[in-house]
């Protein structure tokens, strides 16, 4: 990320990028509406730069990774010093709790919080009012619509998302920008409202892969990024895809430019295998929706009772449903869930898959702002933890982005980003080890 370089340099400084990203939020938010607004944002932010400047060391050297940069965190991640409101109608002050320690780890490592992004509704389905930065009248996916709409619109360098079944990778997508979900877990999910815990997973957005990946470096635990993984990257992987019912639900347009993608990456030198996985794609849909609106309804045992008349429709349904599904059905979906991973698992080991690919969305964000698009193409990826990622990959037919979905195994974050740095290329048509 050539901002963050040059604000550890000197070459920039702190409350110049303050300055610049609430001059942007200024001229284009008013459209895009991807921030909470904040009538006091840019006193507060200039204030927060000038005391990071006064207070950080002289030296290069001694600045943290992300001096400087500021971001967007999702408004259901609780920040101090702003309200959360989820997108919702309830008073901030029944879903106020301890700031969370992806907040903490950001300013720890120098960021500036550039102030909240819009949400869909708690994180489930009903839209928050963003608007597709590519074209105003389309949506940008959900439900981390506002978090990617601020990257994508360059009003912040980087931001903050949550992803419970497709909500960061799709949203990257819609945006054009580089969207990264780590594996379940890896980054402590403390001091975020849920909406299904046992899915519910922090990730973040930049331009570019090397965006992501200094922002992973410092928000997930036990990141590793030495000199060995950086020489094994130097071995292309071999990419799976997954052959079947899954596939089959993205649309042709979509299907003929991961077609075309898939060939770029054929011709940069990459082996791809085509592995029949996932048969019975409908049964692990129906698993994956059991236990998330059982969590969701759970989410909301204690604000439902008293607010359910502020919930929106979807919302609201979607917590109905969960109240009918029992605990005896909820342990077996878990059950059926954990056969899945393994049986994942293995076809890939079998195959010899070191990443799977897969488009992105079932095809460009859709016309309208009534809803946030299709989650299906993310489900299997979210439902067996893996950590995944979105490279902007071309456009459609009607100049909207498209993206490419990189899925790595449990727990191998590191080789995943450092694989992406080749296929970021590849896809750019440039050199996929150029300049290791």
């Amino acid at each position: 990320m050539a901002e963050a370089a040059a604000l550890r340099s000197g070459a920039d400084d702190p409350t110049a990028a303050a300055a610049r990203t609430c001059d942007r939020i200024d001229a284009v938010d008013g459209r895009l509406r991807a921030f909470v607004p904040e009538p006091q944002r840019r006193t507060r932010l200039l204030a927060a730069a000038r005391q990071l400047a006064d207070g950080g060391s002289p030296r290069p050297a001694g600045r943290p990774p992300l001096y400087g940069i500021t971001v967007g965190v999702k408004d259901i991640v609780h920040v101090d010093g702003l309200p959360t409101r989820a997108g919702s109608a309830l008073p901030p002050e029944a879903l106020a709790g301890p700031q969370a320690t992806v907040v903490d780890r950001l300013l720890a490592a120098g960021a500036l919080i550039a102030g909240k992004t819009v949400t869909a509704e708690f994180a489930v389905t009903a839209p928050g009012p963003t608007r597709n930065p590519h074209n105003p009248v389309h949506t940008p996916g959900g439900s981390s619509s506002g978090s990617a709409a601020a990257v994508a619109a360059g009003m912040v360098s980087l931001a903050i998302g949550t992803q419970t079944v497709g909500s960061m990778i799709r949203p990257a997508a819609y945006c054009g920008i580089v969207g990264f979900k780590p594996a379940y877990g890896r980054i402590p999910a403390d001091g975020v409202i849920p909406n299904a815990a046992g899915f519910d997973t922090l990730g973040c957005y930049a331009a570019d892969v090397a965006g992501v990946r200094l922002a992973a470096s410092v928000l997930c635990d036990g990141w590793r990024d030495d000199a060995a993984g950086e020489e094994s990257a130097a071995r292309r992987p071999v990419l799976g895809i997954p052959v079947g019912p899954y596939l089959e639900r993205a649309d042709a347009e979509a299907l003929r430019a991961f077609r075309e993608q898939t060939e770029r990456l054929r011709a940069a030198g990459y082996l791809v295998r085509e592995v029949p996985v996932m048969g019975d794609f409908e049964e692990v849909v129906e698993q994956l929706f059991t236990m998330n609106r059982y969590e969701v309804a759970r989410a909301h045992a204690e604000w439902f009772p008293r607010f359910g008349d502020r919930y929106r429709e979807q919302t609201v349904a979607a917590i109905r449903q969960g109240h009918t599904i029992g605990d005896a059905v909820y342990e077996a979906a878990r059950d059926r869930r954990a056969v899945f991973c393994e049986r994942l698992a293995r076809d890939a080991a079998a195959a010899g898959i070191d990443v799977w690919t897969a488009p992105s969305a079932t095809g460009p964000a859709p016309a309208g702002l009534g809803s946030t698009g299709s989650s299906v193409m993310c489900l299997p990826w979210s439902n067996a933890g893996l950590p995944s990622l979105s490279l902007p990959a071309g456009r459609a037919a009607d100049g909207l982005p498209l993206g490419l979905q990189v899925v790595g195994a449990r727990g191998a974050d590191e080789d995943l980003l450092r694989a992406a740095v080749g296929l970021e290329r590849a896809l750019a048509g440039e050199d996929a080890h150029a300049d290791r």
